[in-house]
């Protein structure tokens, strides 16, 4: 029971600093230097971080990192910083946490410890790279808070219950790693987003000319899906959001064939999986929808759901605008009711009769 105890307040420890390792520094420093609590015989290691010098000094850096955290791209520049010193950090405070036991314990520990400042460093970092993509500022602050308020409550729970601290930061991984493919996927996103925001040519210039075909990948995984060999009225590249039939940052095809105006196929791979689906869209309309990074094509119903949003770089307003015109195009044409004919004159009738 000892030594779940003394995992869980040097993993604790190190998890914490992957979020905010000046905070955690300070925090503990503090409280170890006010005697606002009393360190077990096990963790007196730990007293050198009540050293007034040491409270000091992570002060001086949290009061930094307060203001950096809480303006967009700054916060990115600061945690790419601090890659590297949050997991050595981490490490650091775990086996500082252990004091002298055995060679290869202090290293497996270290490495965990290690491995845990990264994980926790490496969410953070991602998640702030998503949210600076929106424009307005107090996403920022809100999730700077609600790390801070993390921190304190995390050291909170290893002072009071280490076990169950250790605990929660298992679940808390293994939540992380159950998740990770849909955060990479929507990471992977924003960063082109902004790439082709930053590097593509203006919106003007860009070619609005839609495609007839697709590469070869995408080709051979749209023709096992079109088994009644429906021809390609045009394909084009795009970036599906998360609806009840898509999984959400999928880079594949949205495809409209001559055959069927009132469906829209997409193809995308997925990893080792590939995705195919058929977008029926009787009774829906399409509309354009400028954002900040992208372009987006709008399906939507107000009688029926999903909504399906697809994503295009800021670069391809006119294609986007050309897709939604055609696709609404496509879903009012069998709409219209065709013309009745004109009955036949009644002189014609009794031509007719007599002949």
């Amino acid at each position: 029971m000892e030594t779940i105890q003394l995992l869980g307040v040097a993993l604790g420890l190190a998890s914490l600093a992957g979020i905010n390792l000046y905070l955690t520094v300070f925090v503990t420093g503090l409280a170890i230097n006010q005697q606002w609590i009393v360190l077990a015989p096990q963790y007196k290691q730990l007293a050198i971080l009540g050293h007034p010098a040491i409270v000091a000094i992570a002060g001086v850096l949290y009061f930094i990192q307060f203001f950096a955290d809480k303006v967009p791209w700054v916060d990115s520049l600061w945690d790419s910083i601090h890659t590297v010193i949050r997991p050595i950090g981490g490490a650091a405070l775990a086996l500082h946490t252990l004091g002298s036991t055995n060679p290869v314990f202090d290293v497996i520990v270290a490495l965990l410890a290690g491995g845990a400042a990264l994980t926790t460093h490496s969410l953070k970092a991602g998640t702030r790279l998503i949210v600076n993509t929106s424009p307005e500022p107090f996403s920022n602050i809100a999730l700077s808070v609600t790390e801070d308020a993390s921190v304190i409550g995390g050291l909170a729970l290893i002072h009071y219950s280490p076990a169950l601290a250790l605990a929660v930061m298992a679940v808390s991984f293994a939540t992380v790693i159950y998740y990770a493919p849909k955060f990479l996927r929507a990471l992977r996103t924003r960063l082109w987003l902004v790439w082709r925001k930053l590097n593509a040519p203006a919106s003007d210039k860009a070619n609005a000319e839609l495609s007839s075909t697709l590469p070869p990948d995408h080709d051979i995984l749209f023709g096992r899906h079109n088994l009644l060999g429906e021809k390609i009225e045009w394909a084009a590249p795009c970036i599906s959001t998360a609806s009840r039939h898509l999984p959400g940052n999928l880079s594949g095809y949205l495809i409209a064939t001559f055959e069927e105006p009132r469906k829209l196929y997409f193809v995308a791979k997925n990893g080792w999986s590939k995705v195919s689906e058929t977008l029926d869209l009787e009774g829906y309309k399409a509309s354009q929808e400028s954002k900040f990074l992208s372009e987006n094509l709008v399906l939507y119903s107000i009688e029926k759901k999903p909504k399906f949003t697809f994503l295009f770089d800021r670069t391809r307003s006119a294609t986007v605008k050309k897709i939604a015109e055609s696709v609404q195009r496509r879903l009012t044409a069998e709409t219209i009711a065709a013309p009745t004919p004109e009955p036949a004159p009644v002189e014609a009738k009794l031509e007719s009769a007599v002949r």
